[in-house]
């Protein structure tokens, strides 16, 4: 019996935010996870929002266009007491994903409870406990300035685990055609 060997493919993962965003690229290799980069885009610096916007998308760009990753997982922002911080928590995440989608990366979010589910099996742990668990699934020390890059870390890993899971993989669509071929009870 023959081994069947998979083609090594990369990941992003985003940890969207306005002051400090985290990302982190793993590669995977025959299901062996590795670590290729991670960090942060500082923009506590920049007054303007729109500055910081633009911060982002041309990281990000530049980030997929040197690692080209196959897709891309975000954390989806969650809604905290302050309306105005969830609403610029929210364009963050809409550029990066358009950084993603306009360089032809698939995109795919996920809840914060959705991630450290997948990471510890507890969805409510501390970002301390998902930052322990990620040093135990790579077998390595994680070395990170904040703990936005390994939550960044977090989502890629968790993609990767639901993207394998044979319970948990929806397929992904490219377009509406795409979704439509494959459901056509849907058109009405």
């Amino acid at each position: 019996m023959t081994k069947k060997i998979t083609p090594k493919y990369r990941l992003l993962g985003v940890d969207p935010g306005t002051n400090v965003l985290g990302y982190a690229v793993i590669e995977i290799d025959n299901k062996n996870i590795r670590l290729v980069e991670m960090g942060v885009v500082n923009m506590g610096h920049l007054d303007e929002h729109q500055l910081k916007l633009k911060k982002i998308f041309l990281r990000l760009k530049e980030i997929i266009f040197h690692h080209k990753p196959k897709e891309m997982a975000i954390e989806a922002p969650f809604y905290g007491k302050n309306v105005q911080s969830m609403l610029k928590l929210g364009r963050a995440q809409g550029v990066a994903i358009a950084a993603a989608i306009t360089s032809g990366v698939e995109v795919t979010e996920y809840a914060p409870r959705k991630i450290k589910q997948s990471v510890t099996g507890n969805g409510n742990a501390s970002k301390e406990q998902v930052a322990a668990m990620l040093v135990n699934i790579l077998n390595k020390t994680i070395k990170s300035e904040t703990l936005d890059a390994t939550d960044a870390l977090a989502a890629a890993v968790c993609h990767y685990y639901q993207s394998t899971s044979k319970l948990g993989g929806k397929k992904r669509y490219s377009g509406w055609g795409d979704f439509l071929k494959d459901n056509p009870d849907k058109i009405q």
